[in-house]
């Protein structure tokens, strides 16, 4: 996507990076999967989880910024090992990226006809209007990766994905400073904003089918007691409260935050039902259509997933898509919203 990728992302976002490119940023970032870092990052999850509840307490008409808050400061601390100090505003620049970003992702004929950008830059009037926009992003990428690579260069950064991974010599990443930063920043972009999003209309959810929430409530009271006894969820009780799991499944499926997924691309000719389909040619999941593949599609019923499955959030749901690419986060986005809906 010459625009999206190119412009916008300075060719650096491995989202839509082609196969070659992709496959270097996708290695170091596959730690993010394992037992012990999910362990990790799981105790900062509930932490963060306990503030946010009492956000929720003290300023609940605020209840859409508390769901951005946690979200960003738990990537926060595993990208850069530190929590969140940012201002309104580098938190809204932040945010904004990835509104721009996404909104960038088939905006223009370029990125569904690339061969335009094959033209002489002198006929690529497109670039009048993307270039500034791609410029501003990369300047508030610099703002926050800066700071945290001269922690690692003068030995007092904390453990975090950026020191003990990304730009430890063992691993042995090939990518360059910048390749680097745009590493670290989209980790923060994916893991913040999905997040925030879900749990928004986790709320809407609640407002619209309230005996959906009663009986997650029952659920959650029969592993977690009531009264003088009861205690907050925590991430072990997982596989005893797997409605929960499934409300999370239906809140993707419900409304889904990525409309269409960004496109693979064949690498070879294929013929599939009848159709000749040549090398290079792209496709995408239709999210919405998809999801409507159900009995009573408008419904918000995480009854439709319990299955046996309830536990595994990318089992007959294409959210963070699929194949070897894969949202590597998927399962960190999965203990996220497991704990918070459980917990409010």
């Amino acid at each position: 996507m010459p625009v999206s990728s190119g412009i916008v992302s300075h060719d650096r976002r491995s989202l839509i990076m082609p196969q070659e490119k992709w496959a270097e940023p996708r290695r170091v970032m596959h730690s993010l999967l394992s037992g012990t870092a999910l362990q990790q990052y799981g105790e900062w999850q509930e932490i963060e989880s306990t503030q946010m509840m009492a956000e929720y307490l003290l300023k609940p008409h605020l209840w859409y910024r508390h769901h951005y808050r946690y979200a960003n400061s738990v990537i926060h601390r595993i990208a850069f090992g530190e929590r969140l100090v940012k201002s309104t505003k580098e938190l809204e620049d932040m945010q904004n990226c990835v509104t721009f970003f996404v909104g960038s992702i088939g905006s223009s004929v370029v990125d569904w006809f690339p061969e335009l950008a094959r033209l002489p830059k002198f006929l690529q009037l497109w670039r009048l209007y993307w270039k500034p926009l791609g410029d501003w992003n990369y300047n508030v990428y610099h703002s926050w990766w800066d700071p945290i690579r001269r922690q690692v260069e003068g030995g007092t950064a904390k453990p975090s994905f950026v020191r003990d991974v990304l730009l430890s010599p063992e691993t042995k990443y090939t990518g360059n400073d910048e390749d680097a930063m745009y590493v670290a920043l989209q980790l923060i972009e994916a893991g913040s904003d999905t997040t925030r999003e879900a749990l928004n209309i986790m709320v809407m959810a609640a407002l619209e089918y309230p005996d959906v929430f009663r009986k997650a409530r029952a659920h959650v009271d029969r592993v977690c007691g009531t009264g003088p006894d009861a205690r907050l969820p925590r991430l072990r009780d997982m596989d005893q409260l797997g409605y929960i799991c499934a409300m999370a499944k239906e809140i993707l499926r419900w409304r889904p935050i990525f409309v269409v997924t960004p496109d693979h691309t064949a690498t070879k000719d294929f013929e599939f039902e009848g159709y000749h389909f040549p090398e290079g040619t792209g496709f995408v999941i239709n999210e919405v259509p998809v999801g409507a593949e159900c009995e009573r599609p408008d419904d918000f019923d995480p009854d439709r997933w319990m299955d046996g499955h309830e536990t595994d959030i990318t089992h007959g749901l294409w959210q963070f898509g699929g194949g070897r690419r894969i949202c590597v986060g998927y399962r960190l986005a999965q203990r996220s919203l497991f704990i918070n809906i459980a917990r409010l």
